[in-house]
């Protein structure tokens, strides 16, 4: 994967341009692993077993890979210490913390509109006009 480099301009802060940074990293982060990751980490640090039993049925290759893009997007910071075996901790970091509060909005927008996206997949029927 290619990583474009922040220039400053207004193009890669634009989620409309196919190109821009912006919308390879919203790619990154809108997925239901990272964001449940960013909750689970919250205001703590956490091993890597202990975020894994955090977030229900992630696996052990999805929970790393994850882990991984957080940190190469310097949402998550890695901290290994030097002991036998190594203990390897994951905290959010200053813009992961920023994150976690945007996705705290998303959770309070799920809860208040729960309901009505229920009701409108009960009434959605596919396959009719328009659908």
């Amino acid at each position: 994967m290619v990583t474009k480099q922040y220039t400053g301009s207004p193009e890669d802060a634009d989620l409309r341009r196919a190109d821009s940074l912006a919308r390879e990293i919203f790619s990154d982060i809108a997925n239901k692993w990272a964001l449940l990751i960013i909750t689970a980490l919250d205001e703590r640090t956490l091993r890597f077993s202990e975020l894994r039993a955090e977030v229900d049925g992630i696996s052990h290759k999805m929970l790393t890979q994850n882990l991984r893009m957080l940190e190469r997007n310097g949402l998550v910071e890695r901290t290994v210490h030097p002991t036998v075996p190594p203990r390897v901790e994951y905290t959010l970091t200053g813009p992961g913390r920023a994150l976690r509060a945007t996705v705290d909005g998303m959770c309070d927008w799920t809860r208040t509109h729960l309901a009505r996206i229920e009701e409108a997949r009960r009434r959605f029927t596919p396959g009719t006009p328009g659908t």
